[in-house]
């Protein structure tokens, strides 16, 4: 479930451990038309994204997962679900975020609990604390579990992002080993890694190959849910030196990464799921589920991208 590979030769280049594997997928929440948490579509669409879609891991109750509403009882039962179902093949990540410390440390400690192999810890929202608070509340978060944390940093959704200095101080803290980058900014993440041990994922689908090249371990897609394989094989090519090919994949999936995000991405990837005959199913307000001419323009999206459809 990870990948701990260093290149050889004197001088050569670090190439950065996975520690949570390289390909997974920020998974949505399967939900019944009456708007209830579907477990057993949970545990089908675990198997599928990790046998078909080749994940490495599975992030579960991330903002894909709409965990803005979903209630803690929920997000207990979906992660031993998940976790039942392909625990044993895949890194299972538990997003724990809020902005309270204290619930998020509580999120934490269940999850360790339940058997998860790492926490998703993103960025306090709405409430806006300064770098400071940032590093208490994720020092406090870390040290609320023995489990591996990821970082965050989604300044889009938050409203603050994590700044450089403040990536270097925690990555001193022995268990928050990664981050979770959605603000693609390059050079700055390029310092990051140059001065500390973090290893970054790739949080946004549409510069995942621009990522591979500065370094970072993988992806923590939203798109992996129709497209994981190719993704996968885009992260082996790259890492084989098959740079062209890497390239051509990339380019290939551009209509899936437009058609995915043309709205918020969980309305359009439960979509997407519907129309592979996959457990998806409604999404819960706020949030709209896609229209019908939102569907038909997706459908031509994935067709463009080589999505076969049912």
């Amino acid at each position: 479930m990870t990948d701990n590979v260093t290149p050889a030769g004197e001088g050569a280049a670090r190439v950065p451990s996975a520690p949570f594997g390289r390909m997974l997928t920020a998974m949505i929440t399967p939900m019944t038309d009456s708007g209830d948490v579907d477990y057993d579509g949970a545990a089908r669409l675990a198997e599928y994204l990790v046998t078909e879609m080749r994940n490495d891991g599975l992030v579960i109750s991330g903002t894909t997962g709409e965990s803005p509403t979903t209630s803690d009882a929920e997000k207990d039962r979906l992660l031993a679900t998940v976790l039942d179902a392909v625990g044993d093949r895949a890194t299972i990540v538990a997003g724990v975020g809020t902005n309270d410390t204290e619930h998020s440390c509580e999120l934490a400690r269940a999850a360790e609990r339940a058997g998860a192999h790492g926490l998703l810890v993103v960025t306090p929202y709405y409430n806006k604390p300064p770098q400071s608070g940032l590093v208490a509340h994720f020092s406090r978060v870390a040290d609320a579990t023995g489990l591996p944390v990821m970082l965050y940093d989604i300044p889009g959704r938050t409203g603050t992002p994590i700044a450089l200095d403040t990536l270097v101080t925690l990555g001193e803290h022995p268990r928050i080993v990664a981050v979770k980058d959605a603000k693609a900014d390059f050079g700055a993440a390029s310092w990051v890694m140059a001065r500390s041990s973090l290893v970054f994922y790739s949080g946004d689908d549409m510069v995942n190959l621009p990522w591979l090249s500065l370094g970072a371990a993988g992806f923590v897609s939203v798109v992996g849910h129709v497209a994981g394989d190719r993704l996968h094989e885009m992260i082996d090519a790259y890492r084989a030196g098959r740079v062209e090919e890497a390239l051509r994949l990339h380019r290939g999936l551009l209509p899936v990464y437009t058609g995915i995000f043309r709205t918020q991405g969980v309305i359009l990837t439960k979509a997407a799921l519907g129309l592979l005959g996959l457990p998806g199913g409604t999404v819960r307000m706020p949030l709209p589920n896609a229209t019908q001419a939102e569907v038909e323009r997706l459908r031509e999206d994935l067709n463009a991208g080589g999505v076969k459809l049912r």
